[in-house]
């Protein structure tokens, strides 16, 4: 059985992690992917971390073209009419400059899918602003309203996977009109989109200031990561009334385990309070034994695992969640087609491994 996307041609004129993520992603789905780096080092995520470019750049092939001499840019012009997507990640106006923008790439090939990542996107006032993931939160709304960031790059992660979704979508679309077409992907955007659930909330509860809107999405009693006697940590979720309710038996929760206190809203102003009560709970036990205990009274919880413990947690290894690769443990495409298998590591620079 072939992979989903076996015969599919990526060029990847992509650096750092939102293009490299995006791409390595279709290399996972199975499409051959030629990474074109700059000379004379690449990539530089090579020299600025090693792990994340052997990470996200897994079974790729490697092309290093200098693109401001002609010669490389009539290469990268034969390329691209070999290719079926192409993904670039320079500020707007950057490949257009070199020649190879996407007017200049559909003229020679008219069935390109071509995907541009950029912070804010391909024109408006912030589209030349450098920035990076905090950045675009802060632009995005999510900042604000969550007061920290979330130790992962999340608006960085979370446009390469809308712009996987958008190339996924554009080839399909080409099925049918036999034509490619630009995708303007920015990063602040697709962070702006998963806060429509939010808006929603927002809107339908009438909470229209910034001190009333924190207050809806961090007042949450019963929900929260709490220290055990052990000095590990479990995460627990009893945010519904029923999970509520088995919290506030097996913790012993008085005087909050009373009809009182049986709804989410007569919870909400004495979040501090409860939660501290669950703290206080918790530290009295052992990690394991309160979790079993936990999880026997059907209770939302699990332990909070350090990026050490994720490749031995017995979840995953039941499931095949992670592999060991030259890259270290990694994750694999959480959705598991026919015909995927696994990447080889990340290529030399101008050699590759190839699929």
């Amino acid at each position: 059985m072939p992979a989903p996307l076996h015969g599919l041609r990526v060029l990847d004129f992509s650096e750092l992690l939102p293009g490299p993520f995006l791409t390595g992603c279709l290399a996972e789905l199975g499409a051959e992917v030629l990474k074109v780096e700059r000379p004379p080092a690449g990539d530089p995520v090579r020299r600025m971390s090693p792990g994340v470019f052997g990470a996200v750049n897994r079974g790729k092939r490697s092309a290093v073209i200098d693109l401001k001499q002609p010669e490389g840019r009539e290469r990268a012009l034969a390329l691209a009419a070999e290719h079926d997507v192409l993904v670039e990640s320079f500020r707007p106006g950057v490949m257009a400059r070199l020649g190879l923008g996407y007017a200049d790439l559909a003229a020679i090939s008219p069935r390109l899918v071509y995907a541009s990542l950029s912070g804010y996107g391909q024109d408006g006032p912030y589209a030349a602003v450098p920035g990076h993931d905090l950045n675009y939160l802060s632009v995005a709304g999510m900042q604000s309203i969550s007061g920290g960031g979330a130790g992962v790059p999340v608006a960085d992660l979370c446009g390469s996977v809308y712009g996987l979704a958008g190339v996924l979508a554009a080839l399909v679309q080409r099925g049918v009109t036999g034509r490619g077409q630009f995708l303007d992907v920015s990063l602040t955007e697709c962070a702006l989109h998963w806060m429509n659930p939010r808006l929603g909330r927002f809107a339908g509860a009438g909470a229209d200031t910034l001190e009333a809107q924190r207050r809806m999405s961090l007042a949450r009693p019963g929900y929260g990561a709490f220290p055990c006697r052990d000095g590990r940590a479990i995460s627990i979720g009893a945010l519904e009334d029923h999970f509520w309710a088995r919290l506030a038996a097996a913790l012993r929760l008085a005087p909050f385990d009373t009809a009182d206190h049986s709804r989410m809203a007569q919870r909400v102003p004495e979040t501090e309070a409860i939660n501290a009560l669950i703290g206080a709970r918790c530290a009295e036990e052992d990690s394991a034994g309160l979790l079993e205990r936990l999880l026997a009274a059907d209770v939302p919880a699990a332990p909070v695992l350090a990026p050490g413990e994720l490749a031995g947690f017995p979840h995953f290894v039941a499931r095949g969640a992670m592999q060991e690769t030259e890259a270290g443990p990694l994750a694999r495409f959480p959705v598991r087609l026919e015909g995927m298998e696994a990447l080889g590591p990340a290529p030399a620079l101008n050699a590759g491994t190839g699929r």
